[in-house]
């Protein structure tokens, strides 16, 4: 196969890699009615003027499969991370003692576990859609050489190999997906 169609194939690959990545990470924030500390991975605290994540300000542990309890490096945080967790609108009120915050978090009701499976499948058909977008760019790509004297069979094999690569991928976004929504209705 053609060098150029190789660097084109590594190209997506790379990226498809990063889109699986990102879906993987969007899928962790959906709470399965477990506590995790990824729930809490989109939440930013003003710390000295600047955003910063939680987990660079606090250590956050789960206790048990029902609890998380955050822990700040400084007491003055106290405050200013209750008010984070709260407009982050995550569906859990902060307990501060003083000294941690404490999230319990609820079980999930039939019904919230559904609304849950269906962020599940939004999550998944974004990852998908993006994998495509990606293929598409790919293909793009690899017919504007034509300009650089490779031949139509060439193009077409890299083609071919561009649908192979995102067959796997969106099989790979499909388990992620799977394997959240069996997470979330488990109870």
């Amino acid at each position: 196969m053609n060098e150029l169609i190789e660097l084109q194939l590594m190209e997506a690959q790379s990226a498809m890699d990063r889109a699986i990545e990102h879906c993987e990470a969007e899928l962790t924030k959906i709470r399965a009615g477990k506590a995790s500390a990824g729930m809490l991975d989109g939440i930013f605290v003003d710390y000295y003027g600047a955003s910063t994540a939680l987990s660079q300000v606090s250590s956050i542990n789960t206790p048990d499969a029902r609890t998380i309890v955050i822990q700040p490096w400084e007491k003055s945080l106290l405050t200013p991370i209750e008010k984070a967790i709260q407009v982050a609108n995550i569906g859990i009120n902060p307990q501060n003692d003083g000294i941690v915050i404490r999230l319990v978090v609820p079980p999930l009701t039939e019904e919230r576990r559904r609304d849950l499976v269906k962020k599940v499948k939004e999550e998944a058909e974004r990852g998908r859609i993006t994998v495509r977008n990606i293929r598409k760019d790919a293909n793009t790509k690899i017919q504007k050489l034509k300009e650089e004297s490779v031949s139509d069979d060439e193009i077409k094999t890299g083609e071919g190999e561009v649908q192979k690569l995102t067959d796997a991928y969106i099989i790979k976004v499909d388990k992620h997906a799977e394997a959240k929504e069996k997470d979330v209705m488990t109870v």
